[in-house]
């Protein structure tokens, strides 16, 4: 494995990936497309951009970590599209965040700033900077994430009243921080500071514009620790020169740094230069956490803090991946045995395990076997939904309950027309796939190597001329499981066969000329799995 660390990170952080024996390359802006030729994984701060033409050098690349939130400075829809999990560390610098978005108030409140730059400068005007306590007073969170909880369990230590406007969080989760959900005009309206902890999208894009700024109390705050883009920032100089706004504490701005921004140069704005994440104890906790993500994902599947896939505990994970080897190799055998490859439908149908542990990332790894065996392109779990959807392949999902047989199972029709091929499995003791249903007729196989499925009209002497020939080709049987739809007599039959070493293709002419044979095809799946 090579991983490439564009950006500084924490040496423990640099440490944990270098111990797992990996070459790990630290490199410039100069020399990084050179280096992620050949690379695994891409290590990244805010200051490397992973643009289009970036991802596009790195036919490897399997995982980018950004060491921090936010991941504008990343394609994630070209990364999804190579199949590239990108990963970012929400809540590592939550803390930092929270404190620095007290600086601010509190800065703001005590005009801090400007009677340090006034006694600085010789002076002493105590009567000119008279402040006003946070006590009492009313804070507004627009979101209640990770960073607005921390922002919220401190100004519950200053006695501030603290109401939070978050669609995605329910009433219960607000009441166990004491907070109070509220429509976000109620918020404006009511707060005397109003501090922004939400995400940048097209929906909170310059949420805070004129309007929403003339419903805020005159003489009131606010702060923004979060999204430039937050705020329309000429409606906001506008409203900090009329007085409507008593200041401003921002740390971000829409474009950075902000030389041209109105905001700039205003007495009661206080600006600082996108540092409330940037404190020693920040820094450690991210760079730690996304080594410990990266070399989790390269090493062991495991997800966690994906932006462009769900992401699965560590228990979750030990759980699922069963099924996920199960799902992928389902995937790979139905395609290769599907009556055509124009197949346009794809019916997946879960019981058990697999429907209660996470039947979305099970239908990825099924995709990714499907796709894999009928397209040159590199197919996985980030981008086999989006690849699916691009060939037109609808894609139907339903869960049932088993009464009889195996409990924990994943069933895969594949449709071209009115012609479908319809494949069960489920996972054995030992943790390994296999097969027990192929068309409605019971067999019990393992999902692994190159098998041979035959059918033929049950008759006797099939079998042994099968395994006949195979022998006069010099081919060794490892497996060999038998169905037959009842009654026996006239009846389809079918086998599969396990085969040792590398089979050629030719092989299944010279079966389909067997009598009584009607179906002859090689499935190449992956070697059973190792630990």
């Amino acid at each position: 494995m090579k991983i490439i660390v564009a950006d500084k990170i924490s040496e423990r952080g640099l440490a944990l990936l270098r111990e797992t024996g990996w070459e790990v390359v630290s490199t410039t802006a100069a020399t990084l497309a050179n280096e992620l030729a050949n690379a695994d994984g891409l290590v990244i701060r805010s200051a490397t951009k992973a643009n289009a033409a970036l991802i596009e050098k790195a036919g490897k690349l399997r995982v980018i970590g950004r060491a921090g939130v936010g991941v504008d400075n990343v394609d994630v829809e070209a990364a999804t599209r190579r199949g590239i999990l990108v990963m970012n560390t929400p809540g590592g610098n939550a803390v930092s965040v929270a404190e620095h978005s007290f600086a601010l108030m509190l800065g703001l409140a005590r005009a801090v700033p400007q009677a340090n730059a006034s006694t600085q400068a010789g002076k002493w005007e105590k009567s000119a900077f008279s402040g006003t306590e946070l006590r009492g007073k009313t804070l507004g969170l627009v979101g209640l994430g990770r960073v607005g909880t921390e922002v919220a369990r401190r100004a519950r230590g200053l006695e501030m009243k603290v109401l939070a406007y978050d669609p995605y969080v329910t009433a219960a989760a607000a009441r166990e921080v004491e907070v109070d959900l509220v429509t976000l005009d109620e918020l404006l309206q009511k707060s005397d500071v109003v501090s922004l902890h939400t995400s940048l999208s097209a929906a909170t894009e310059k949420m805070i514009d004129a309007a929403a700024i003339a419903k805020m109390k005159k003489g009131a705050r606010l702060i923004n620790c979060a999204r430039g883009e937050l705020i329309d920032e000429a409606a906001l100089a506008e409203a900090l020169k009329s007085g409507h706004l008593a200041g401003a504490g921002l740390d971000t701005f829409a474009l950075e740094p902000p030389k041209d921004s109105p905001l700039i140069g205003l007495p009661n704005l206080i600006a600082t230069p996108h540092i409330a994440g940037s404190t020693a104890e920040a820094q450690e906790e991210v760079g730690t956490a996304i080594a410990l993500q990266v070399r989790d994902y390269l090493k062991d599947g495991l997800i966690r803090n994906a932006v462009n896939m769900p992401a699965l505990s560590p228990d979750q994970y030990r759980r699922l991946r069963p099924y996920l080897e199960l799902g992928e190799r389902l995937g790979a055998f139905v395609a290769q045995a599907a009556p055509s490859q124009s197949f346009s439908r794809i019916r997946i149908r879960y019981a058990g395990e697999p429907a209660e542990l996470g039947s979305h990332v099970i239908r990825s790894a099924m995709l990714s076997g499907v796709l894999n065996s009928v397209l040159d392109e590199k197919v996985n779990l980030v981008n086999a939904s989006a690849k699916a959807a691009a060939r037109g392949l609808v894609v139907e999902e339903l869960t049932r309950q088993r009464e009889h047989g195996f409990p924990n199972t994943i069933e895969v029709t594949i449709a071209d027309g009115g012609r479908e091929l319809t494949l069960e499995g489920t996972v054995g003791q030992d943790g390994s796939p296999r097969i027990i249903s192929l068309d409605g007729i019971d067999l019990d196989a393992p999902l692994e190597g190159t098998l041979l499925l035959t059918r033929n009209v049950d008759v006797p002497g099939v079998i042994g001329r099968i395994g006949t020939a195979l022998g006069s080709m010099g081919i060794n049987i490892a497996t060999f499981a038998l169905g037959r739809r009842a009654p026996a007599g006239g009846a389809e039959a079918l086998a599969l066969v396990g085969l040792d070493g590398n089979v050629s293709a030719s092989v299944v002419q010279s079966l389909r000329a067997l009598p009584s044979v009607t179906e002859a095809r090689l499935i190449l799946l992956p070697a059973a799995h190792q630990g």
